[in-house]
């Protein structure tokens, strides 16, 4: 029985070393080392996340979309931080729900119910997945949406003494956030390798703010000779009273919060009551007896 086993484990190994090299698929470190080369994030890529796109880039040949949502989607991905191609990240998503729905298997031969858990599950993986990039784009708008109130106060000050855009960029960078101030860098790299108003313009297109929207047309309206100054001061003011109302909405989610941990305490408090009543009932019963 052992040299059973082992007669196919090592016919298992083989035939995983013949198929490599015939589908030419490269090493799990050069894998690794290419996916941690791209990304933004300096978390190392998993084992199990290579394998899988490894799978994806496979894939993705056989997935077609339309020219619109390629071209959507591709600026999504580029914005968000996923280097990939749309057809990649569709391929991902098909690939960490297929490796999910593998699982049926075992299941049917096991427990034959647990078959619609794992159906179910792979479906809503492959929503999660398909909807990641919009996740992780909108939660990047958040974070730079939160220091533009801090960004136009800048350009209002700023203005009084220069009109120089690129300098007022460039200088505001060093005390920006991480993920505004990456911004910033591809906005000052495109600046000074074409045209201040097209930079612009694409800066605005990357993150799709309305906030956004509004500090852009300033700065492009100072570039034409505007002056600037009251524009910004009034779009500070509204910032302010905008950023206001969002720390008072997330005032508001505090309370539910605080009634959980709340009722937690009450209920040690009354359990330690009870162990304490408990205890003396049982002394004065032996007492008793």
């Amino acid at each position: 029985m052992l040299l059973i086993v082992l007669f196919g484990a090592l016919l298992a190994t083989g035939l995983f070393f013949l198929a490599v090299d015939l589908l030419r698929l490269p090493y799990l470190q050069t894998s690794k080392a290419l996916i941690n080369t791209g990304r933004e994030k300096k978390t190392a890529a998993r084992t199990a996340e290579t394998y899988l796109l490894t799978v994806a880039v496979r894939l993705a040949p056989y997935i077609h979309m339309e020219e619109y949502k390629k071209g959507r989607l591709k600026n999504t991905l580029k914005a968000s931080g996923l280097n990939m191609e749309p057809e990649v990240y569709q391929a991902v998503a098909v690939a960490k729900a297929g490796a999910v729905i593998l699982c049926v298997i075992p299941a049917i031969l096991v427990f034959p119910l647990l078959s619609v858990i794992v159906v179910f599950l792979s479906v809503l993986i492959y929503f999660q997945e398909i909807n990641r990039a919009d996740e992780l784009l909108a939660a990047k708008r958040g974070t730079i949406e939160s220091e533009l109130p801090r960004f136009v106060s800048t350009i209002e000050q700023e203005l009084k003494n220069s009109r120089d855009i690129l300098s007022i960029v460039d200088n505001y960078k060093k005390n920006a956030g991480e993920q505004f101030a990456r911004e910033l860098d591809i906005l000052v790299a495109d600046m000074r390798s074409s045209s201040y108003e097209a930079a612009l313009t694409r800066f605005e297109a990357r993150l799709n703010s309305p906030m956004l929207s509004d500090v852009v047309r300033g700065l492009i309206s100072v570039l034409r000779g505007d002056d600037g100054t009251m524009y910004f001061q009034m779009l500070a003011h509204d910032f302010k009273q905008m950023e206001l109302q969002r720390l008072k909405k997330e005032a508001q989610k505090i309370p539910p919060k605080i009634r959980i941990f709340s009722f937690i305490m009450l209920m040690c408090f009354l359990a330690t009551y009870m162990v304490i009543i408990v205890i003396e009932i049982i002394k004065s019963m032996g007492t008793m007896f």
